[in-house]
């Protein structure tokens, strides 16, 4: 296989405001199932049932584009595997069974990812650093918590480990159970703005970003090295 067919069966990962993404041609409302536009009302502020929706899209538009295919053509759906109900869990393209898709989002920001081997993202603005430090001695490992506790900007850090330990759960590497047991104390905390920042935990490709008109802290992990694109086309 050359080079450039491996590029093309790259995991693609995608980040962008909410804004930006309701803007997209593609991306309609109309797209979303009646269970995605349920789960979506259910939001008490409009803000939150944006992002939402414009995680959905985005997630559609990341699988769109891997499959060379419309956006509207794609169906998304969940499952809980505990459950069974199909208004949370893993989300999965039931048209498309070979494509491995996940997403996330926080306050104004989106993030996704679609790709022919499992993958794994999540997203957080830099300001939910200090709440969610409260659960470090929960999540992150003793060699962790002692670099983070070390490190010149505590929260920046802390947030770095838990998007990472968050795009493992996405990717079924973790839970919410075990992410305590999960070290990732040899990867650096300092990820700054610019160019991704590559590694590689156990089998698994690693991708930290820091997003630079947002600020918010990027993880993305993939069986095979993913790569971050832009709405617009452009490659990272």
């Amino acid at each position: 296989m050359t080079t450039e067919a491996q590029d093309q069966s790259a995991p693609l990962v995608a980040v962008a405001s909410a804004d930006a993404v309701l803007r997209h041609p593609e991306a309609d409302e109309r797209l979303l199932t009646a269970v995605e536009r349920e789960r979506a009302a259910r939001f008490r502020h409009e803000s939150g049932r944006l992002d939402f929706t414009a995680g959905h899209l985005l997630v559609r538009l990341c699988a769109a584009r891997l499959l060379g295919v419309p956006a509207a053509g794609l169906v998304l759906a969940q499952e809980c595997p505990d459950c069974g109900l199909a208004d949370h869990g893993k989300p999965y393209l039931p048209d498309h069974p070979g494509v491995h898709v996940s997403l996330s989002h926080t306050r104004g920001v989106v993030a996704a990812g679609a790709g022919y081997q499992p993958i794994g993202v999540d997203v957080e603005l830099s300001a939910r650093g200090g709440s969610l430090r409260a659960v470090a001695r929960r999540v992150l490992t003793p060699a962790e918590l002692a670099a983070v506790e070390a490190d010149p900007e505590p929260d920046r850090a802390f947030l770095r480990q838990w998007v990472r330990k968050e795009s493992l759960i996405k990717i079924g590497r973790a839970t919410l159970d075990t992410l305590g047991r999960i070290d990732l104390s040899a990867l650096p905390l300092a990820v700054p703005p610019g160019a991704p920042l590559r590694s590689r935990y156990e089998d698994l490709h690693l991708i930290d970003w820091t997003d630079p008109e947002h600020g918010a802290a990027v993880a993305a992990v993939g069986a095979a090295p993913p790569r971050i694109v832009g709405l617009t086309g452009q490659y990272s």
